[in-house]
């Protein structure tokens, strides 16, 4: 007969949840200024890099207002994300004041898959879009639309599948838990 074995959180499990808490509020300001920096200081060329375009598909230096557009869209699938980390965070802070195992931990995990998902799908157009943006001061004939997916958002996806598969399994469980007590 084989004893079961069983999880044991450690001590310290709180103290991290709340850590990383912290790191999320710290993400959540910290990236949206860190992208329009790199579009206001990228040349031209890592910034059509960034659209998926050839280095030199930038004829001459981009415009103000090119700029402005594509960190504006490039912001666009971050925020997405970055709703889902203030829903991680959540997630978190509940960890952090001992409930563990409930329904609301578990809507902040999904919420967070899926906001990853949106982010995921919204790359893919605005970078389409940014593409646009970076040639469009091009001679006609020299302006391009280039799609592209990226091991990022492949990544993204499967992360965002893993949290969601997760989050199921801890629902299973909670439900178990609640069956067993209502026996005793």
């Amino acid at each position: 007969m084989t004893q079961a074995t069983y999880f044991r959180a450690p001590s310290n499990l709180p103290q991290l949840a709340r850590r990383l808490a912290s790191g999320c509020l710290l993400a959540i300001v910290l990236l949206p200024l860190s992208v329009v920096f790199y579009w206001m200081m990228s040349d031209a060329g890592t910034l059509a890099v960034r659209a998926n375009l050839a280095p030199g598909a930038v004829q001459g230096e981009l415009q103000s207002w090119q700029r402005l557009l594509g960190c504006l869209l490039m912001e666009v699938p971050l925020c997405l994300l970055l709703i889902g980390v203030w829903q991680a965070r959540k997630c978190f802070l509940l960890l952090g004041s001992g409930r563990v195992f409930t329904a609301e931990s578990i809507g902040y995990l999904r919420s967070f898959a899926a906001w990853s998902v949106a982010s995921a799908i919204a790359r893919i157009f605005c970078d389409a879009a940014a593409s646009v943006v970076v040639t469009l001061a091009n001679l006609p004939g020299q302006r391009m639309l280039a799609l592209g997916l990226g091991s990022d958002q492949f990544f993204l996806l499967f992360f965002a599948a893993l949290v969601w598969l997760m989050a199921g399994v801890i629902g299973e469980g909670l439900a178990l838990a609640d069956e067993n007590a209502s026996f005793v």
